[in-house]
């Protein structure tokens, strides 16, 4: 996986999907709500170019960004310092196996990274470890769809297009895994993500056979998958990104 993203590192800085969208503002409240700003630490796992931790870093003391790929940390300090955020750290660090001590970090985070990780159940593990009783986990990711057909499109899709994905999960899927993992659901948001067919497969380079096949398997879609997923002349369409605000 550190081969595929390190030279997608810029590209994922740049990506509109990923510098903006309603969930980080959402996130960025749930924080500044609920933690101590003076004396919060956050872990960002995951971190990709560092957009979650840009948003939370003015409301905390602390924010590390961890991530497997060194390209995509030197992406995130070198950011930092471009917008002033001298409070970001960056550690090389897989989600199932973190490196740091028990009930570190008033909060955990992580966005648009679980769908790539083949140990969740493990990772869920770790970053109940390494929060504080009391303390909060966030996960924002494209969920996946609740209907079994629509799924199996979009799963595809999303596979096709890039060779690191494992699942997106459905909403009633992260609601049981947090709580096997001991954590109490508070909260679950959603909100549309359009997808534009170009620049989606372009982030990841995707090869050009892989993009005939993600065409042809949109034109033949049935007509409620089509429909459920907002799918577009040009190949388009919308996905959902679901936001999970639970406690330790």
């Amino acid at each position: 996986m550190q081969q595929q993203f390190d030279p997608q590192a810029q590209a994922y800085l740049g990506s509109a999907v990923h510098a903006q969208g309603p969930d980080l503002a959402h996130a960025q409240r749930l924080v500044a709500e609920h933690l101590p700003a003076a004396s919060a630490r956050v872990l960002d796992i995951g971190c990709g170019a560092g957009h979650l931790a840009f948003a939370l870093a003015p409301h905390v003391k602390q924010v590390t960004a961890a991530d497997p790929s060194p390209g995509m940390l030197a992406t995130v300090q070198h950011a930092a310092r471009a917008r002033g955020l001298h409070n970001i750290d960056t550690v090389r660090a897989q989600a199932d196996a973190l490196p740091f001590d028990d009930a570190h970090f008033c909060a955990v985070v992580t966005r648009y990274s679980a769908h790539h990780w083949t140990a969740l159940e493990a990772s869920l593990r770790e970053m109940h470890r390494v929060i504080k009783p009391g303390g909060w986990l966030t996960v924002i990711d494209i969920l996946g769809h609740e209907d079994a057909l629509v799924d199996t499109h979009l799963q595809a899709m999303e596979l096709l297009r890039d060779r690191s994905h494992v699942r997106n999960r459905s909403a009633s899927q992260w609601r049981a895994l947090l709580g096997d993992a001991g954590f109490d659901v508070q909260a679950h948001e959603q909100w549309p993500l359009r997808l534009e067919f170009a620049s989606w497969v372009a982030r990841m380079r995707t090869p050009a056979l892989q993009i005939e096949a993600i065409r042809a398997l949109q034109q033949g879609a049935p007509q409620e998958v089509s429909q459920a997923l907002h799918i577009e002349a040009d190949g388009s369409f919308t996905a959902r990104t679901g936001l999970v605000w639970a406690q330790r």
